[in-house]
């Protein structure tokens, strides 16, 4: 359990709705990272939500509810679509914007093709608020940074791997 002042209100408020919904996910990236209460520091959340058809419906119900639209670079405003099962099960990543705040939906991370039926078996549970939400494990989120190899993954290895170690040798 990781105490709730490390995630921000959007991550709570974004949670919540996916929550409310029932939707099957799994955070990741570098929300994922912070939850661990490794210091890393992002604005956008990243989930791994399930692609069973039922959620697919769930999720995209949910996006509805908090006015998703996908997010285009130099339009804050983002441009308007229609959320719908059948959409989310052909793509493997959507950069969107909410009421909430930036929602980055990838089925397929970086180092797990088999995505949230692959990181929901080590996934933690933190509590934010008032409910429970499902974490990608340190050791995945590492896996993940570096099978992405991006600059900023890189970069962000050595202090997660640190953690890591730390977690591992416990109190």
């Amino acid at each position: 359990m990781t105490p709730p002042e490390l995630a921000d209100d959007h991550v709570v408020a974004i949670c919540r709705v996916l929550a409310d919904h029932d939707v099957s996910y799994v955070v990741i990236g570098g929300v994922a990272a912070r939850l661990h209460d490794t210091g890393y520091a992002t604005i956008d959340i990243d989930v791994c939500p399930s692609l069973a058809k039922d959620n697919l419906v769930r999720l995209a119900t949910a996006l509805q509810a908090l006015g998703a639209r996908l997010r285009v670079e130099g339009d804050s405003e983002g441009v308007a679509f229609e959320p719908h099962a059948d959409l989310l099960a052909n793509v493997t990543t959507m950069t969107l914007i909410t009421r909430e705040g930036p929602l980055d939906l990838c089925f397929t991370p970086a180092g797990f093709a088999g995505g949230y039926d692959e990181l929901a078996p080590s996934a933690i549970t933190v509590r934010l608020a008032d409910f429970d939400v499902p974490v990608a494990s340190l050791e995945d989120v590492i896996e993940s940074k570096r099978a992405a190899g991006r600059p900023k993954d890189i970069t962000a290895l050595p202090t997660l791997e640190a953690h890591l170690q730390i977690q591992r040798r416990g109190p």
